[in-house]
């Protein structure tokens, strides 16, 4: 391949990327969409957010774990626990970080 067909593709994958980032900023009232579609996205952002935080909790090394004496289990649990609690994200993201780093650091868990 050269480098003016290199030069080209980079410009077409810029262009056709730029595009599809347009699409939904483009106009300026609401693309008509089915309601039981707006509702499905509704959820499409926690939806994402499990989807890269779960594995991260209870797989290691791409396998589930296989002892419970693990910290991010206890700090997941911790965090959750405090949120339904106080419904505040930064005290609970710092609670569940705080008992993940004392099992870790404090137990070797």
């Amino acid at each position: 391949m050269s480098n003016t067909e290199i030069f080209f593709t980079i410009l077409g994958m810029a262009a056709v990327t730029q595009l599809c980032r347009c699409f939904f900023l483009l106009p300026k009232e609401d693309l008509p969409m089915p309601r039981w579609l707006q509702e499905g996205l509704r959820y499409a952002p926690i939806a994402a957010l499990m989807a890269v935080v779960a594995p991260e909790i209870v797989m290691t090394q791409g396998h589930l774990i296989h002892t419970w004496r693990d910290a991010r289990l206890f700090g997941a649990a911790t965090g959750l626990a405090f949120y339904v609690w106080r419904q505040d994200l930064l005290t609970t993201i710092v609670t569940g970080t705080g008992v993940m780093l004392v099992l870790r650091f404090g137990l070797g868990w």
